[in-house]
């Protein structure tokens, strides 16, 4: 969503880019500091995560214009 790469996302988190590239490739668990590192670093960069109702975590960019039609599902 924000286009970052491995690198630039454990820049922004402070997480080792091996072991976002390991999580990432379902090679372990992540330890939920470090989940929580990224999480922090992904909302600073302008994601925004939301519980939803019947569907479960959902993630969507802040403050971003809306560029196409909306659909009512």
């Amino acid at each position: 969503m924000l286009n970052w790469t491995q690198i630039e996302l454990a820049e922004h988190s402070h997480v080792s880019r091996s072991t976002i590239r390991d999580f990432e490739g379902d090679r372990h668990d992540i330890h939920r500091t470090t989940a929580e590192q990224l999480r922090l670093a992904l909302e600073t960069g302008g994601v925004a995560f939301m519980d939803a109702p019947g569907y479960g975590l959902g993630v969507f960019l802040k403050n971003r214009p809306v560029t196409g039609p909306i659909v009512d599902l």
